[in-house]
């Protein structure tokens, strides 16, 4: 059987960082794939690295080839894939354990032809989240165009790795990369497929790590003459992209902003070196996991382990909505009617500290998500609170419930149905002999 994903690999003397990419993709959660790694002439060891894992893993696959660049190299791959969709990675860069899972889910459940997510520029040991459209969800082509209209030059819309796509549109109208142009060719590649797709899932959650390091046209020799041809030859191609999207109406009327795209690409298009604000060091962007723990036995690593993993698939969902953890478990904790008197309970309830719980709270409230009521009257007999979820919270609690499944799917991973239904039973047993002790 055909995989579902092929990930493309381009490779040249990539020996310092190709590990921690090919790692990075084996080590996915979503295991449907095929990993292509094209061996682009390289004069150190990246060609004996490749066919080591291709060794070790029956699905890494090793093309080794002259030196032609590249978008020659991606070419090669997508004439040998054979997955469903396509999703690309730099060698020098690489994604986070979930990043296929993510791709694949939203590209199935809303039928969409591209899925684009945010990321994350990483520059020395500081990381920083980069994203362009704000809302989650499904647009046209229409509406997606309209919002790279505002930021043409941006490498949210300019780069592939940052996108997953279907196989059979790009083969149904053969497109390619451009081998004969160094810069924005994924560009070039993007703009043709956009015109023959008509939906598209944006993942506000950051799942691939782009390092910084390449520099600018002229400091890679392309020389300023030939830089501006090339730049002129992409306007031409982004030009003629929007007058296909726009009517001959809407197209004169947006035509000077159109037309800023040769402003914007006057910095040739790069993300700069500095970071953005909000940044922080490498490794403190996701949460982390103590692997020791995770491999023990005994009362107190169990609970670790179900923590941890609920909060690793909660952690997208935190990610997309700008919401800590804590908010998010407050939300699920609300999501299933418990019904607590006061702060102290629900403290009590959801393991937080008062100041967090309080924090939490308040956050929600100022973004719409909850409303609050309390009575905190000495002369009432009982206090009581009552949080109620407003409707700006509705898709955070559908991908909580998606959190949910996730959860159940890997716990109950291998089981068959009778072992999911012996184990449903010993749990109420379980349930029912703590509840004997503890009320």
């Amino acid at each position: 059987m055909n995989p579902v994903v092929s990930i493309i690999v381009p490779v040249y003397n990539a020996e310092k960082y190709l590990k921690r990419c090919v790692d990075s993709i084996l080590n996915q959660e979503y295991r449907d794939f095929e990993l292509l790694l094209a061996d682009d002439g390289s004069t150190d060891s990246s060609g004996a690295i490749c066919d080591e894992y291709a060794g070790q893993d029956s699905r890494v696959h090793v093309i080794h080839k002259e030196n032609t660049g590249v978008s020659d190299s991606r070419n090669v791959c997508i004439d040998m894939a054979r997955g469903t969709y396509l999703q690309f990675l730099d060698s020098d860069d690489w994604i986070t354990p979930d990043a296929t899972r993510l791709f694949v889910r939203m590209a199935t459940e809303y039928d969409c032809d591209m899925v684009i997510s945010d990321f994350y520029r990483v520059v020395g040991e500081r990381v920083s989240h980069k994203g362009d459209i704000e809302e989650d969800g499904v647009l046209t082509r229409e509406e997606f165009a309209a919002h790279m209209m505002e930021n043409p030059a941006d490498f949210y819309y300019g780069v592939i790795w940052n996108k997953l796509y279907r196989r059979d549109i790009i083969e149904k109208y053969h497109l390619r990369m451009d081998a004969d142009i160094s810069w924005c060719e994924d560009f070039m590649f993007n703009l043709e497929y956009i015109l023959h797709a008509e939906s598209f899932y944006v993942l506000n959650t950051p799942i691939y790590y782009y390092v910084k390091t390449k520099g600018s046209l002229v400091s890679q020799g392309a020389g300023i003459t030939k830089t501006i041809k090339m730049k002129l030859m992409v306007f031409e191609v982004y030009n003629n992209f929007y007058k296909h999207v726009l009517d001959e109406e809407d197209y004169e009327k947006k035509r000077l902003q159109v037309y800023r795209f040769l402003i914007d690409a006057a910095g040739d298009g790069t993300v700069r070196p500095w970071i953005l604000p909000g940044d922080k060091k490498l490794g403190d962007e996701r949460g982390s996991v103590l692997a020791e723990a995770v491999a023990e036995d005994g009362i107190l690593t169990e609970a670790y382990r179900n923590r941890k993993l609920l909060e690793y698939y909660m952690e997208p969902v935190a990610l997309k909505n700008d919401l800590t953890l804590t908010e998010v478990k407050l939300l699920l904790y609300i999501g299933q009617n418990r019904k607590v008197q006061n702060r102290k309970e629900l403290s009590d309830f959801t393991n937080m500290t008062k100041s967090k719980l309080n924090a939490a709270i308040q956050h929600l409230v100022s973004k719409g998500y909850i409303k609050v009521e309390e009575n905190r009257s000495r002369k009432a007999k009982e206090q009581f609170l009552r949080i109620n979820l407003l409707p700006a919270s509705d898709a955070i609690l559908k991908d909580l419930e998606m959190v949910q499944r996730d959860y159940d799917n890997t716990r109950f991973e291998g089981f068959c149905e009778e072992e999911v239904e012996q184990y449903a039973r010993l749990t109420e047993k379980m349930k029912e002999n703590i509840q004997r002790v503890l009320t």
